[in-house]
């Protein structure tokens, strides 16, 4: 009784989580195979949509980069946040000062990360101007312009942003550590930098399985960051999915073409999730059959 009292207190929430998320992707799901442009239609075109995709050079620019900020970002964050995590695991004084400075880029918006940036960027307003009213006139920093260098300056700026959110998911991780695993550490005589690599860092897999799965998320659907600092530019040089998306429902008011696009961003989604879900069921399931054997 007490269980159906609960079940029937939450059928509520299940069923507009049921109507608004898995009824609004079906529909996504749904225009992509039509030939809606600018209001939505439901005159069938099989995979038309998708060749359109696939054969624009646009998104395929959007998918490179994409794959370049995936790679950048969630590899910065986690190799940027554990060294964090490990250096405030020493106890160090201000730690809960610290915690909260390394932390308060995540409180941040991407807008607001990305308008910072694009400021301290700017050649003619942030860094680059400060050196040469110095007297340094021939000093240049115009990462955010060149062609080449622009997508690895957002991935800058996004491990910024995300570097805290993997320190404090890590911390909590390390404080969880059973103190006589540092014993015998200590006992070993083993090194501490070895000590983090080869046997501390197995141990906080589900900790950063979380934070690869935030992250990735982070990538796939990023495009305030891009939006406040680059617009997608130089050209279409930071141009991300998710940007293009937008672009091509709103502005371009192309509703078949957007819907592919964001279908393709579901099934990556689904591709990103489904790998790290099921291992941590495995690991579940297979703890589970230990305790028991």
């Amino acid at each position: 009784m007490k269980n159906l009292s609960a079940k029937i207190a939450l059928a509520p929430t299940a069923l507009v989580a049921l109507v608004v998320f898995v009824g609004c992707i079906a529909w996504t799901v749904g225009l992509s195979f039509t030939g809606s442009r600018s209001i939505p239609e439901f005159s069938f075109v099989g995979f038309e949509q998708y060749v359109a995709l696939f054969g624009s050079p646009r998104w395929l620019v959007s998918l490179r980069n994409m794959a370049i900020l995936g790679i950048g970002f969630v590899g910065g964050c986690l190799v940027l946040g554990y060294l964090l995590a490990i250096f405030i695991d020493q106890k160090v004084r201000a730690e809960s000062t610290l915690r909260t400075i390394f932390l308060y880029p995540y409180a941040l918006s991407y807008i607001v990360t990305g308008f910072a940036w694009q400021w301290f960027l700017n050649p003619q307003l942030g860094l680059q101007k400060f050196m040469q009213d110095l007297g340094w006139t021939d000093f240049t920093f115009r990462l955010l312009i060149d062609r080449n260098l622009a997508i690895y300056t957002i991935v800058a700026a996004a491990i910024w942003h995300g570097a805290g959110l993997v320190m404090a998911l890590v911390l909590a991780g390390l404080r969880g550590i059973d103190e006589d695993i540092w014993k015998a550490i200590n006992i070993e005589g083993i090194p501490k930098w070895r000590a983090y690599l080869s046997i501390i860092l197995p141990m906080l897999g589900p900790s950063f399985a979380t934070c690869i799965l935030l992250l990735a998320f982070g990538v796939i659907r990023n495009y305030d960051l891009v939006v406040a600092m680059t617009g997608g530019g130089p050209g279409s040089a930071t141009e991300v999915p998710a940007k293009f998306v937008m672009d091509y429902l709103f502005e371009r008011q192309n509703v078949g073409l957007a819907s592919a696009g964001a279908t393709i961003l579901i099934l990556t989604v689904v591709a990103v999730a489904a790998p790290i879900w099921y291992a941590r069921h495995w690991q579940t399931r297979r703890a589970a059959s230990a305790s028991k054997g």
